[in-house]
């Protein structure tokens, strides 16, 4: 008998809700580490290099970890019996290897430093700085493959408090090191930031691997046994299928922010909407955070014939209004003062500055969650290469509308940032619901003639 997902039948909005929680608290708790860091590298010396420096290396590795973002996906989907375990451990696996290695390859200095000077144009002591901690960095991507291989076992299983306790420990190990090379006061910024990332996944990946040990052990004595006619065992071939399409996504995603910033130098009011905009997304992360473990939410509960469907599409309408109507109280009233200004630091020009986009930009924490929504469905029903499609477009609608909003109507380049993602998003939903309602209507239950009630 294959282990099966969260069951669907008898869903309801609490089930729902805990369930969900442990997740969403995982991406708040993540969303803490950027701070954390950017405030330690402050308070050292020659913290502007240090703090450039650490940005380009995060950003550099970000880069390389793409094609290993969705395993959670995948083995939220996929893994339920042995054969499953085995085929998707060993692809991850191999993904992991093949990315420390390109890592490891761009770790040489004859390779690195005419990307860094010559093509990113850096300046020679940043480069420098960037070069460590590149090099600090080394096992971080392969680390996040592994915890989310293994996160992705225990959301299957409704064990996403683990997911939440293994956050825990990534964040007091992040702290721990972060903190302990600080007070040692030998350690450069950016050599403190980058191993700090990199102890708190690699012992967020070692405490997922414990976590799911029993789970493991079930998997390894469970056969295959499809749960319909034509299902059949699981292979490279079609795992490579299924899960390159959602590979592809955050690669092309990940292209998306330093497009939206060259574009956003170049509109009215440069400096100011460089200075807010990273601000701003940092305010807009915190309640998309809501949203982006829905889709394994959607995959978990959704069931085999999509009889979770009702309730889940209930939910994640609730969890839209709610994050878009808390998200406006903050951008629409004084509040917004007290983010700005008192949290955030900003002075008051730029307080005023950021609110109008932040009004706008409201709108696509909403959208985020029926996004989530959307691809969950899709991978439930190994539909993945929609959400590819969906993904190149939201990314060409940004670079047509930035063009439009800054070149053509002149408007303030921040504004015309936020509204060219929102439209981004929103033609990215639109393009999604066709295929959407087509994985409805595969999966769809049937209820045999002999159970249904006759009037």
């Amino acid at each position: 008998m294959a282990l099966m997902k969260t069951p669907a039948a008898g869903l309801t909005l609490k089930k729902i809700f805990l369930f969900w929680l442990p997740l969403a608290a995982t991406w708040l708790m993540m969303s803490v580490e950027g701070p954390f860091i950017a405030a330690i590298i402050a308070r050292l010396g020659e913290a502007k290099y240090n703090l450039a420096a650490y940005g380009v290396a995060f950003s550099l590795a970000l880069i390389i970890e793409a094609p290993v973002i969705m395993i959670m996906s995948a083995s939220t989907a996929l893994v339920k019996d042995r054969i499953s375990y085995k085929k998707l451990r060993n692809f991850t696996n191999g993904m992991n290897v093949a990315i420390t290695a390109i890592m490891l390859i761009l770790c040489i200095p004859a390779i690195f430093y005419p990307i860094a000077e010559d093509l990113i144009n850096l300046p020679a002591e940043v480069a420098r700085l960037t070069h460590i901690g590149f090099i600090t960095m080394l096992p971080w991507p392969a680390a996040i493959g592994i915890r989310r291989f293994y996160q992705g076992i225990l959301i299957r299983n409704n064990l996403t408090r683990l997911v939440a306790y293994g956050t825990v420990t990534r964040l007091i190990a992040m702290i721990a090191t972060g903190w302990g090379l600080y007070f040692l006061g030998t350690v450069e910024g950016v050599v403190i930031g980058t191993s700090a990332l990199s102890m708190g996944v690699t012992i967020e990946a070692i405490a997922s691997r414990f976590m799911v040990h029993k789970m493991i052990k079930k998997l390894l004595a469970t056969d295959f046994s499809p749960e319909n006619p034509a299902d059949t065992p699981q292979t490279y071939r079609s795992i490579a299928k299924f899960y390159y399409p959602l590979a592809l996504t955050p690669m092309i995603a990940l292209t998306s922010q330093p497009i939206v910033i060259f574009f956003v130098g170049q509109g009215r009011l440069p400096l100011e909407s460089l200075a807010v905009f990273p601000v701003i997304h940092s305010l807009i992360f915190v309640f998309r955070s809501m949203g982006i473990s829905y889709m394994e939410v959607t995959i978990a509960c959704i069931g085999e014939n999509n009889e979770g469907y009702k309730p889940l599409r209930n939910f994640a309408a609730i969890l839209g209004f709610s994050c878009v109507g808390i998200l406006g109280l903050i951008a629409f009233t004084p509040l917004a003062d007290i983010w700005f200004g008192v949290i955030s630091g900003l002075p008051q020009d730029l307080t005023d500055f950021s609110k109008l986009p932040t009004q706008i930009f409201t709108v696509i924490v909403g959208l985020s969650v029926l996004q989530s929504f959307q691809r969950g469905i899709l991978v439930n029903a190994r539909m993945t290469p929609p959400i590819t499609f969906a993904t190149l477009l939201e990314a060409f609608s940004v670079v047509i509308f930035l063009i439009i909003t800054i070149h053509y109507l002149d408007m303030v380049g921040v504004v015309a940032g936020v509204i060219s993602l929102v439209l981004g998003r929103l033609a990215a939903n639109l393009y999604l619901f066709p295929p959407f309602f087509k994985a409805i209507n595969k999966n769809r239950l049937v209820i045999p003639e002999s159970q249904t009630i006759s009037n």
